[in-house]
């Protein structure tokens, strides 16, 4: 194989350790792979802003994109979560490895649970949907806007700005930092965002010697869970700093979406799931998504669900 295949991520420790992984598991089912990494600064890691006044959805993932499009890397490789649901013209997600764990994790000073915290507690999130349910588990507790990689958000807390910060496990792991979690919320105490703890690997539509290499990779579970939530989330019609969650999963061999949809002030949160068979994901993910919205006809009515914190 003589071609070199350049791998495009952000710059950040996790995203770099992403992109290795990734790496990794090219070379190991198709050994003799030549693979490079190229950093490239986004939007998001050039702003300090709060995602919600630069735009949200793209803003960790076009500068990517637009560099696989002008051919300056072969692969692209982003956190699942911070891709919109419709890619650009002309790219196709080839590849999701096998998922890590989805679920969000709470990390605090001195090791102690959410339950446990001082009334008032400070916690950071720079999520609406992290911030609504936190808001349902415990209403007291003042939320305050974070950001920064994973490192500096640890640090942040460590020197008292926040009480807690709450973050995803998949991060934590891969950066060899899961013990710093003192509480992992379960999936029905928090949805989490969609394709939280997956991989996209993104390659040109029209580049099928990199297609193939990628293809290899794929964990179709994962992929078909993750093509749940994203039509989920492309019939909303949300980007990452909405107030939505959901998550698919194979349960005792039947397929199994579930999904949140808040208020813009996360004061109240509608939750709905269903069941089906894998062939019907996409279809799955855009039912629920209409039933939240109130657009199709579901098994109770909306209010019915209303979770008012």
């Amino acid at each position: 194989m003589s071609r070199t295949y350049t791998i495009g991520t952000r710059g950040s420790r996790l995203a770099v350790r992403q992109a290795e992984i990734v790496a990794q598991a090219l070379r190991a089912a198709t050994p003799g792979a030549q693979i490079e990494l190229r950093e490239i600064a986004t939007e998001g890691d050039r702003s300090a802003a709060p995602l919600s006044e630069i735009g949200g959805a793209g803003v960790f993932t076009k500068a990517i994109e637009d560099a696989l499009l002008a051919r300056e890397i072969d692969i692209a490789v982003h956190s699942l979560k911070d891709l919109p649901p419709v890619i650009a013209a002309g790219l196709t997600i080839a590849a999701i490895p096998t998922r890590e764990d989805a679920r969000d994790a709470l990390v605090t000073r001195d090791g102690r649970s959410l339950e446990a915290l001082p009334l008032g507690a400070r916690i950071g999130t720079g999520s609406s949907r992290r911030a609504a349910q936190l808001h349902a588990l415990r209403g007291d507790i003042e939320l305050a806007d974070i950001r920064g990689n994973v490192d500096t958000r640890l640090r942040k807390v460590e020197d008292g700005e926040y009480d807690g910060a709450v973050l995803a496990m998949a991060g934590l792991e891969r950066l060899g930092v899961a013990e710093r979690a003192a509480e992992i919320f379960s999936i029905e105490q928090m949805l989490p965002a969609v394709g939280q703890g997956a991989l996209a690997v993104q390659v040109r539509a029209d580049d099928g010697e990199a297609m193939a290499l990628v293809q290899a990779i794929d964990d179709r579970e994962t992929h078909v869970a993750c093509e749940a939530e994203r039509a989920f989330l492309e019939r909303l019609g949300a980007g990452c700093e909405q107030p939505v969650g959901a998550y698919a999963s194979v349960d005792n061999g039947e397929f199994h979406v579930r999904a949140m949809l808040a208020s813009e002030d996360g004061l109240s949160i509608a939750r709905r799931e269903l069941f089906g068979a894998m062939s019907e994901a996409r279809a799955l993910g855009t039912r629920l998504a209409e039933e939240l919205l109130g657009v199709a006809p579901g098994p109770a009515p909306l209010g019915d669900e209303l979770l008012t914190t």
